[in-house]
């Protein structure tokens, strides 16, 4: 498989871009690691990472989107997103989650990606905007990999991103990247809806057939104005997105990118561990692109050096957040959401306004971290760059203790919401509510 996945890297991508990649997001990626856990030795922090929404608009309105998608459009201008991208290289950071909204929307986007050639970045899109000319492009500039979401069938699709004709146009914009060999993934929301169409080696295989270099498995989050929770996976359903993941690293000559455990397959969340932090479209510092409440922008005037070290609110939210869970607070306790913006005086960073209302709304449902079901990584390969680059740097380690974390599954839901589990406005009172459960760490895939 190993030799399978080099050849296809070597034969089916530009060399050029794909020397940037070892480069700029391989060797100088794994540096800005290693200078994060320097930082945290002297008591300094700087997320290695880091993510940045950089548009609102979107030609979508997918389910379960939390972006303001339909507003008044807000995006980071070059100036804002040059000084940003600047300062952030200057702590060591060389790779960059561009998001949106939709990112190809903002006209200044290849601008801003050709300023600094000594970066990378990974630009999370649906592709309806990515024509041959700018294909043509993204190879020119070699320091760019666009992630395209494809959400499943067409029938599917249309209904997740909620516009006709969407997968044909996705599929074109795909097609486009690989017709000009720029190294590209593909990244699907996995929820009720198409984890039996996209959860199976075929739809692997059609990718690797394709010439995609890799793809990224996305945990459907019951978040936003519109949550659909009716989408959201259930524990078994969680079980079985891991195995498949950990099962197709040893099977398939394709890239497989998780963010949600450690080699040891025990959960994390990347902004508790402080591996990275996001910059939503009108310039706020928050702990992830769901979770829309700051304290700090990047307009502030501060150095984001300064920023970053200096906020008490991102430090409380990995401290507080990290002694209650290994998994996601949003979905688990909204709750500690709601206690940390009224400490702080957090701010909703969205335009409709209704971030904390749409917080107290969630029905606590399971994430990632359902303790005793670890599933471990089978694949050396990523057990030993997990090891180096991606686990918890000792937040876990120093804060969590399992007596502390709550089973969501215990938690009755508000009536008349499926939270994913056994329990649901019929059942709340069975005894399925009452003990915590776990899914089995060798189900069928």
């Amino acid at each position: 498989m190993y030799f399978s996945l080099a050849k296809r890297l070597l034969l089916e991508t530009d060399k050029r871009l794909l020397w940037k990649l070892a480069y700029l997001a391989g060797f100088k990626g794994l540096r800005s690691v290693q200078k994060h856990k320097a930082r945290l030795k002297k008591g300094a922090f700087f997320p290695p990472f880091l993510y940045i929404s950089i548009i609102n608009t979107c030609n979508l309105r997918c389910q379960g989107c939390w972006v303001d998608v339909a507003a008044k459009q807000v995006k980071i201008d070059f100036a804002a997103m040059n000084k940003t991208l600047t300062e952030a290289k200057a702590m060591g950071n060389s790779f960059f989650g561009i998001l949106g909204g939709e990112p190809f929307m903002h006209k200044e986007l290849l601008d801003i990606l050709a300023a600094h050639p000594d970066a990378y970045f990974q630009v999370f899109t649906n592709g309806h905007f990515i024509t041959d000319e700018v294909a043509k492009r993204l190879r020119e500039l070699g320091n760019v990999t666009p992630l395209i979401s494809v959400e499943g069938s067409e029938i599917v699709s249309d209904q997740r991103r909620g516009r006709d004709g969407v997968l044909s146009k996705t599929m074109e914009g795909l097609q486009n990247c690989l017709n000009n060999k720029v190294m590209t993934g593909v990244c699907t929301s996995v929820c009720k809806t198409n984890i039996d169409d996209l959860l199976r080696d075929a739809w692997v295989d059609r990718l690797v057939q394709m010439g995609v270099m890799y793809c990224w498995f996305h945990v459907f989050r019951v978040v936003g104005p519109e949550s659909s929770p009716e989408l959201a996976l259930n524990t078994e359903e969680l079980g079985r997105v891991r195995e498949f993941v950990v099962n197709t690293r040893v099977k398939k000559p394709i890239i497989v990118i998780d963010a949600y455990h450690d080699g040891k397959g025990r959960a994390l969340c990347p902004a508790v561990t402080g591996f990275t932090h996001h910059i939503g479209p009108g310039g706020h510092i928050e702990p992830c692109p769901i979770i829309q409440l700051a304290k700090e922008s990047i307009h502030d005037g501060r150095p984001l050096k300064d920023v970053f070290q200096e906020s008490e609110f991102l430090r409380d939210f990995r401290e507080t957040v990290s002694k209650s869970t290994r998994g996601c607070v949003v979905l688990e306790r909204p709750d500690i959401l709601t206690a940390l913006v009224e400490k702080h005086g957090a701010k909703d960073t969205t335009q409709r306004q209704t971030a904390l209302k749409e917080i107290a709304a969630i029905t606590p449902r399971h994430s990632q971290y359902v303790p005793g079901a670890e599933i471990p990584e089978r694949s050396w390969a990523y057990r030993l760059a997990k090891w180096y680059a991606f686990h918890d740097y000792g937040t876990y380690t120093r804060n969590f203790n399992t007596k502390d974390w709550v089973d969501p599954d215990t938690v009755a839901p508000k009536a008349g919401v499926d939270n994913g589990s056994c329990c649901n406005s019929n059942d709340a009172d069975s005894s399925c509510c009452k003990e915590p459960r776990v899914y089995s760490p060798t189900l069928p895939t």
